[in-house]
């Protein structure tokens, strides 16, 4: 199975608690900061609900 590459771009600040917790997951720390993650269905819809905050990418 692929990875997927997924970057914060933009900050967490004033945002809801439960979109805080999926950044934390998926285990970005500050803007600009990068993670590879497996592309399955849990890490979509983790993506998914945070689509306004991170880039996403395909991975190599």
């Amino acid at each position: 199975m692929a990875n997927i590459k997924v970057t914060l771009i933009r900050s967490v600040i004033g945002r809801p608690q439960n979109q805080r917790d999926i950044v934390k997951g998926l285990g970005l720390t500050t803007v600009h900061s990068s993670a590879v993650v497996p592309n399955n269905a849990a890490m979509r819809g983790a993506i998914r609900k945070i689509n306004h905050l991170v880039d996403v990418e395909e991975a190599e």
